[in-house]
């Protein structure tokens, strides 16, 4: 049988998994007529504050800007604007969004490949710093801030190192044009971008320097090049290290329904995420160089911009599901539940999101620790290949229709990256849970839906 992979929780989803914080889940499951995603901002807001905490310890002029893309959700983006974060999107929707939210236009950073002009547009009225990908982005965005009488914000995306066939960033040469075109009126080279896939961190800092040695570069031109970007990437750590340790020791595909195998995973445990990423970041001493990155964006007087998403999501959200059948099969159990796959997946990492999900029973007298009962999780649609947990979880107690599953710490990116109304099945709204809910152990948690559709 396939190991327990229990996630880190909280205080927060704690009240609500037992007794009597469970009622409210049960509640909400009845009146929203489906699947949900609860939402907790106190856990965003400490989140930032870890971020900006690392950049004050080391010293270091740093914008922390969070990654929109990693949820829908207008309340992430409000308390994003509240406490002065900048706030990264990739599309005309987003922006929108963000502006609505109360950011203002010159704390956007805009992101992604081949923006479309009215993204561009909108980003050089509102003064957004945007990241230009390639040479002809460049074109355009100084074309249209001639024809707007404005001046554009530009970062140059550099094309990761050693990847000479990516799709992103521009290489060596077309980096030479792109100064050269940016020693004109009506654009501010504000200095240069990257993102690396994976969390390498002594990948992150080389490079990092090297935007830093760049940034001295387009000084000499006469640019202002006084920042860099260095992304998101920060990873989360969601389950215990034996844990994950005992997992990849003992895995074998008949722990998964039909034996199915993945050809990786998410890095679900991470002993330095987050946070403390950035802190050790900051304090690599890059290839080559004497000082560590902080040291060197100090003396350069470069500010680090990161883009975190998922980091700044840790904990922030949980999603539940009802289970509505419960077959055997073959000596374990496979749960159907309310909803679709496309409501939680780790689709970038072409596998499933791990952790177990918490099993909140229904108030019924047969509920006894009796287990492991091995269960793994399908969903409603009529698709073999629908299935929110194809491994086997050991669940403490054997499931029955009506109990609840709640997968924990799902905000970043499991909530809307796959989302589709399938089958005509409603898209699983969000409900927030304020802090003031947690004042007192005795006070019935309030909430309220999220405003974004």
């Amino acid at each position: 049988m396939t190991c327990s992979l229990a996630s880190h929780t909280t205080e927060e989803v704690r009240a609500l998994l037992d007794p009597p914080g469970s009622a409210l889940l049960h509640e909400l499951g009845h009146a929203l007529g489906g699947p949900y995603h609860v939402l907790f901002p106190q856990r965003f807001d400490a989140n930032a504050c870890a971020f900006r905490r690392a950049f004050a310890e080391a010293g270091v002029d740093g914008r922390v800007y969070y990654a929109k893309k990693a949820n829908k959700a207008a309340v992430f983006a409000e308390r994003a604007a509240v406490a002065g974060l900048g706030v990264d999107v990739a599309s005309h929707g987003e922006l929108r969004e963000a502006l609505a939210a109360g950011v203002r236009g010159t704390d956007l950073v805009v992101t992604g490949p081949a923006k479309d002009d009215r993204l561009l547009r909108v980003a050089v009225l509102h003064g957004a710093l945007v990241a230009v990908d390639a040479l002809d982005e460049l074109d355009r965005v100084l074309a249209l801030a001639g024809e707007l009488g404005r001046t554009a914000q530009v970062l140059l995306r550099l094309l990761p190192p050693g990847q000479p066939h990516s799709r992103f960033g521009l290489d060596d040469t077309e980096l030479g044009t792109a100064l050269d075109r940016c020693r004109t009126e009506h654009v501010d080279m504000a200095g240069f971008s990257f993102h690396l896939s994976g969390y390498d961190i002594r990948e992150r800092a080389d490079l990092a320097a090297e935007s830093v040695r760049l940034c001295a570069r387009a000084r000499t031109l006469g640019l202002r090049a006084d920042r860099i970007s260095v992304g998101g990437g920060f990873a989360v750590d969601y389950v215990d290290a034996e844990d994950w340790r005992r997992f990849h020791d003992s895995t074998r595909p008949e722990h998964f329904h039909r034996h199915r195998t993945f050809s990786g995973y998410y890095p679900y445990h991470s002993p330095v995420a987050g946070a403390d990423a950035l802190a050790a970041l900051l304090a690599m001493t890059p290839a080559g160089e004497k000082s560590s990155l902080a040291d060197l964006v100090r003396t350069a007087g470069v500010t680090l911009l990161v883009e975190p998403g998922r980091a700044l999501l840790d904990q922030a959200g949980c999603t539940v599901f009802r289970v509505q059948g419960v077959k055997e099969r073959d000596g374990y159990d496979i749960l159907t539940v309310d909803g679709s796959s496309l409501s939680l997946s780790e689709q970038w990492f072409e596998s499933e999101f791990l952790p177990d999900p918490a099993l909140v029973p229904t108030d019924r007298a047969d509920v006894a620790d009796a287990g492991p009962y091995p269960a793994c999780v399908g969903a409603a649609t009529c698709l073999e290949s629908d299935m929110l947990t194809w491994r086997k979880i050991p669940f403490p107690v054997r499931p029955a229709t009506g109990d609840l599953l709640v997968y924990l710490n799902t905000a970043g990116y499991q909530m809307d990256s796959n989302e589709s109304p399938f089958h005509e099945l409603p898209l699983p709204p969000k409900v927030v849970i304020e802090a003031a809910a947690y004042d007192s152990p005795s006070v019935r948690p309030r909430w309220r839906l999220d405003r974004h559709p």
